[in-house]
């Protein structure tokens, strides 16, 4: 199942625990949260060697937290939650990740499948055309250096005002209004702002997507009635996030603090982990060029959501592009400050951010639950080879059950040309190929991260 060294002790059904003792180092326990047929896929992989090897970071608090979705990354282990102390903590940017703010955002499209199926072909092409994908890609807008430090600095916002792609309603469906305060453009490379440059409203390659599905059936009416769904409404989903920006930004801080462990009396099992005092100036450099690449993502969604807004204009009429509403806005890697009780002590930590709680989108707080933000992401709550449109799991991770949950989907194929990939698994086949049956009511699916650039639909 996994290596002795780290091998977890069961508190409870679907909480286990890797105790301090396990392995030289250990400040915290390590928890994973899981059942025993997911705890047996993790340990396919060095995943819970890396969430001890978390668990040694300087003023680490409370746990080193795996959920259900965790797989081996870089350092910490993709799915992975830490908080360390702001006082004498560390801040580690491969707890962040490569991808600053990779993240989704879901769109109500305010028109029925059946409504929209003659025209599918159409809206794909147009989609295919409008949304660049694959790494290294550039979109239409292209930024001088002002206009790059005011994306950096601003966030969405930015892309709203100064652009007009979209409007003050998708800011306020956007976790943190779509900008995280701190950010300073002078923290970010030139590399880094080269990479960027012209990769506003561009998926990317890897796991990133955009995808089509619709609401098949409502199991929480409160839920989708707070998010605004419907039964049979058509939905896209984008996931994407800060580009080559992100990656340099990590690239550029992890190899600056990983020199300097000595200095400060670090000792990490993992190079990886490479870390730095929050206080310090390496740890505050990188916080701030953080802030700017989450922003520059919220910023990417923000323009990627208007190229799909443009698209439905264009096959089902100009008017109906105005009603293609934001749902949401949520980021899976981007960390914040808050106060916190973990451990017994009234400190301020830092950690994954969660989207139900500060900054989260306006029309996820009332659910009291998570949106959905894992149906499509490696590993993440996903049914198998389904494309979920629009989930809202529990925050029990072991019982949670989707708020809505379509009964499966298929790739889309552009007539007379290779499909460009999906999220539902399979060879490429035309629309209404591929079906798969929901997840069973509270049963988790984890799978390995896929590398796919799509554009899909529903059976």
């Amino acid at each position: 199942m996994s290596s002795p060294a780290v091998a977890p002790v069961r508190l409870d059904e679907v909480t286990w625990e890797i105790p301090p003792s396990a392995r030289p180092g250990m400040r915290v326990p390590a928890r994973i949260l899981a059942d025993e047929e997911i705890l047996r896929a993790i340990g396919a992989d060095r995943s819970l060697e890396q969430l001890a090897n978390v668990a040694t970071l300087p003023g680490i608090v409370g746990f080193a937290i795996a959920m259900p979705d965790i797989h081996q990354g870089y350092g910490f282990p993709v799915g992975a939650v830490a908080a360390t102390d702001a006082r004498d903590g560390v801040v580690s940017p491969g707890g962040v990740g490569y991808d600053i703010n990779c993240g989704v955002r879901l769109l109500a499209l305010a028109v029925g499948r059946d409504e929209l199926a003659p025209v599918l072909p159409r809206l794909m092409d147009e989609l295919a055309r409008s949304v660049p994908t694959g790494a290294g890609r550039g979109g239409a807008l292209r930024l001088d250096d002002a206009a790059l430090d005011r994306v950096l600095t601003r966030g969405s916002a930015e892309v709203v005002e100064a652009h007009g792609l979209g409007d003050a309603r998708d800011l306020a469906h956007t976790e943190s209004g779509g900008a995280l305060p701190g950010a300073d453009p002078a923290a970010v490379s030139a590399r880094a702002r080269d990479r960027g440059r012209a990769q506003l409203g561009t998926l990317g390659s890897g796991n990133h997507f955009l995808e089509l599905g619709a609401v098949e059936r409502i199991a929480d009416p409160g839920a989708a009635a707070a998010l605004g769904l419907r039964e049979g409404e058509v939905t896209a989903l984008i996931h994407s996030g800060s580009r080559g920006l992100g990656h340099q930004v990590c690239t550029d801080h992890v190899r600056a603090m990983e020199p300097l462990l000595p200095r400060w009396g670090i000792r990490l099992p993992d190079r990886e982990l490479a870390c730095a005092p929050v206080g310090s100036a390496e740890g505050r450099g990188y916080l701030a060029a953080m802030a700017c690449a989450a922003n520059f993502a919220w910023s990417n969604r923000q323009v990627l959501a208007q190229r799909v807004r443009e698209g439905v204009g264009r096959v089902l009429g100009r008017g109906r592009a105005g009603a293609v509403r934001q749902v949401y806005d949520v980021a899976h890697n981007a960390p914040s400050p808050r106060s916190t009780a973990a451990a017994g002590c009234g400190c301020t930590a830092r950690g994954r951010r969660e989207p139900s709680g500060p900054g989260a989108p306006a029309s996820c707080r009332p659910t009291s639950r998570r949106p959905a933000s894992r149906c499509s992401c490696p590993g993440r709550w996903a049914p198998p080879r389904g494309c979920s449109a629009a989930w809202t799991a529990a925050t029990r991770p072991a019982s949670a059950a989707p708020a809505t949950a379509p009964a499966g989907c298929s790739r889309a194929t552009r007539p007379g040309g290779a499909s460009p990939g999906g999220s539902c698994g399979g060879s490429s086949r035309s629309a209404a190929s591929r079906s798969a049956a929901p997840p069973p009511a509270g049963s988790p699916r984890r799978r390995r991260s896929p590398t796919r650039t799509s554009t899909a639909w529903w059976r």
